[in-house]
C-alpha cells in the first residue's frame, strides 16, 4: 500500500514548522510497512488533486496567505471536489482560515476559497499559548500551541475538540478547530501530529479507506515518547490551574 501526501506551498506557508506534520505521517506509515510519497507544490505550481491522498495546508502571514489564495482560486473547484469526495486535508492556522469565506483583518478583507462556510475576523489581541482539547473521537487529549489573531466562526460544523485550557476558535465558544468529512482545520501548531498520534492515525486511516476501501485499521504502535510529550503539556496546564486555584 502507498499514500501520496501533497504539501501545498511550503515555501510560503510554514511559519511554525508545520512540515513536521508531514514527517510524522511519513514515519508512522513507514513503521507499519506502508509506502509514503510526499509531493511539494511551490508557489504557482499546478496541483493534481486526483493523485493526492492527503493534503497539508500550513500557516503563513497575511500577505503569503493572500497570495496562496490567489493561486488556489485557479483550482478551487478541483480542491472542492477533492474535499467533497472524502479527500483528507489537514489545514493549520492560515490554511484553516483560507478554507473559509473570508478573513477580515484590521486593514482589509482577504477572500477565502469558500470550501467551508466559515468566517474569520481579526481580534484586538493575539491568542497565544499552550492549548488542551478533549474530543470524543480520541482517548487522549489533543495538545498544541496556538498563536493567532483571527477569530474563526464555524457555525453548525462540529469542532475538532472542546477547549479544556487555552483559547480556541474565538476565545468565547469553548471550541477549537473544525471537522468536515475528512478535513481537519485547526489553530494548533507544535507541530500538531507528533504530540497527537491518534489524530495522525485518524487522518491516515481515512486516506487508506478512501483509496483502498474496506475498514482500514492501522497496526498499533507503542507511542511512548509521543504520549509522554502529550502528557507534559497536559500536566503543565494542570499545574497552572492548581496554582491559580491556590492563589
Amino acid at each position: 500500500m502507498k499514500l501520496t501526501i501533497g504539501h501545498l506551498y511550503p515555501d510560503m506557508l510554514n511559519l511554525y514548522g508545520d512540515h513536521g506534520n508531514i514527517r510524522c505521517m511519513e514515519k508512522r506509515l513507514a513503521w507499519r510497512g506502508i509506502q509514503a510519497e510526499t509531493k511539494q507544490f511551490l508557489a504557482g505550481e499546478k496541483i493534481d488533486f486526483s493523485r493526492l491522498d492527503v493534503v497539508l495546508l500550513g500557516g503563513g502571514a497575511d500577505r503569503e496567505q493572500e497570495l496562496v489564495c490567489r493561486y488556489l482560486k485557479k483550482q478551487v473547484q478541483e480542491f472542492r471536489d477533492y474535499v467533497e469526495d472524502g479527500g483528507v486535508v489537514l489545514a493549520v492556522c492560515g490554511g484553516y482560515q483560507l478554507l473559509g469565506n473570508y478573513y477580515k483583518t484590521e486593514r482589509t478583507t482577504i477572500e477565502g476559497l469558500g470550501i467551508l462556510d466559515i468566517d474569520t475576523e481579526c481580534g484586538k489581541e493575539r491568542l497565544t499559548g499552550n492549548i488542551v482539547l478533549r474530543s470524543p473521537l480520541f482517548v487522549n487529549p489533543i495538545v498544541g500551541f496556538e498563536n493567532h489573531g483571527g477569530r474563526t466562526f464555524i457555525g453548525n460544523y462540529p469542532p475538532l475538540g472542546t477547549v479544556v485550557w487555552g483559547h480556541g476558535n474565538c476565545d468565547s465558544s469553548g471550541e477549537e478547530g473544525i471537522l468536515y468529512k475528512n478535513v481537519i482545520g485547526t489553530y494548533l501548531h507544535g507541530p500538531l501530529l507528533p504530540k497527537n498520534p491518534e489524530v495522525c492515525d485518524y487522518l491516515l486511516e481515512a486516506a487508506l479507506k478512501r483509496k483502498y476501501g474496506g475498514v482500514q485499521k492501522l497496526q498499533r504502535l507503542t507511542d511512548e515518547l509521543e504520549h509522554e510529550a502529550n502528557r507534559y503539556i497536559v500536566n503543565l496546564q494542570n499545574r497552572r490551574i492548581s496554582k491559580c486555584l491556590i492563589l
